[in-house]
């Protein structure tokens, strides 16, 4: 095959152009602006639950600025996920707090709730405090067993911020992930499900959070007409420009979700007769995923090969495809933090790879991407 197939190319719907040309039209190229009013509108929409959203320079950006405003500071700890990008974990950091990590569950390989529980206690117990947040992830567009860990928070009434960087549509009882906890967290970075080049947004309950996060967001300036700061602030303001991008690409949302579960379908058909390859796929009908990307665990004693070895053959035969994501528990810097674990995401991370699964991957590629992996398959 001459072209290479990328895990999630950026595909653009063409009307990106008509909202940015606009923008230049009106000059008005600077952070916030018509563009990003009507971007964080269609958000809205798009997400339901009579939720707010606010458009920002990145997902990590939505992150810091709702551990802020959950009170999150120094000598505090935040319960995280460990099987996931360091982002989600990073901003606990900023703020001078703690990142304590909690192990994968089978189905979802997102947090484990009774490993969750059992963290709260044990915290409260050496601590003598319970931890100010608790950070689930839907990881890969998976959703995770939210309602049990927003039952494990609300009995210890701790705040959710959920991360749904990687889920943008998915849903767990029809109900959009990002919008469970007190915030949710969305990435627009330019392999995500919908890009503005960069970006993000936090979904918040209400039009006060609303005005607060912006206030965060802007550098946290009060109303007068000098410069005046009662409060450190950031400068995560979406460009008009970039929404422009996040406009046009709210036209084409649905159908790149369409086209990820389909891309899974087929996947899911190929590899169901071979051994030893197992495709990520939603536990029960409570779940649907947006299959953000494709995830294969490869059993090297089934196959007779492993991930790594399946993963440099694709490459030379012009197939990209990632590792899973090494668990923040064992990443160096955060070698000393406290940890939950029961083995899960690090079996998944020295199993899995992901797979191509963006909106230029065709039918043909996904037939192609399966008999190379089925060739690499020594048994």
């Amino acid at each position: 095959m001459d072209k290479r197939i990328y895990l999630c190319l950026a595909h653009m719907s063409g009307k990106e152009q008509d909202f940015i040309k606009e923008a230049f039209d009106t000059n008005w190229v600077v952070p916030l602006g018509p563009n990003v009013n009507a971007f964080e509108e269609e958000l809205k929409h798009f997400v339901g639950q009579d939720k707010e959203v606010v458009a920002l320079s990145a997902g990590t950006a939505a992150i810091h600025l709702g551990l802020i405003q959950l009170g999150v500071g120094t000598g505090d700890e935040v319960i995280c996920q460990s099987f996931t990008f360091c982002a989600s974990a990073n901003p606990v950091a900023y703020q001078g707090a703690t990142p304590v990590f909690i192990d994968s569950e089978e189905d979802t390989w997102n947090m484990d709730p009774a490993l969750l529980e059992e963290a709260i206690k044990d915290r409260i117990a050496k601590t003598g405090k319970k931890p100010k947040a608790i950070l689930p992830v839907h990881l890969y567009g998976m959703p995770a067993r939210i309602d049990e860990i927003c039952a494990i928070a609300s009995k210890y009434d701790i705040p959710v911020l959920e991360d749904a960087a990687e889920a943008l549509g998915s849903e767990f009882k029809g109900q959009k992930c990002g919008t469970f906890g007190t915030f949710g967290v969305l990435s627009f970075n330019g392999n995500k499900m919908i890009t503005t080049s960069g970006g993000g947004a936090l979904i918040v309950p209400d039009e006060a959070s609303k005005k607060q996060t912006m206030f965060y967001a802007t550098q946290a300036r009060e109303p007068y007409p000098h410069y005046q700061h009662e409060k450190i602030g950031y400068n995560y303001r979406m460009s008009n420009i970039c929404a422009g991008i996040g406009r046009g690409q709210m036209t084409v949302l649905d159908e790149h979700i369409a086209h990820h579960r389909h891309v899974h379908e087929l996947y899911a058909k190929a590899f169901e007769d071979v051994d030893g390859i197992a495709l990520k796929s939603n536990p029960d009908d409570r779940f649907n995923a947006n299959y953000w990307l494709s995830t294969i665990l490869i059993d090297p004693d089934k196959t007779g090969t492993n991930y790594d070895e399946i993963r440099l053959k694709l490459d030379a035969q012009g197939i990209e495809t990632r590792p899973l994501w090494k668990p923040m528990h064992l990443q160096p810097v955060y070698a000393n933090n406290p940890r939950y674990v029961n083995g899960v995401s690090e079996r998944l991370f020295n199993m899995g790879l992901c797979i191509p699964a963006g909106p230029w991957v065709t039918d043909e590629d996904v037939a192609y991407i399966v008999e190379r992996i089925k060739r690499c398959c020594k048994k």
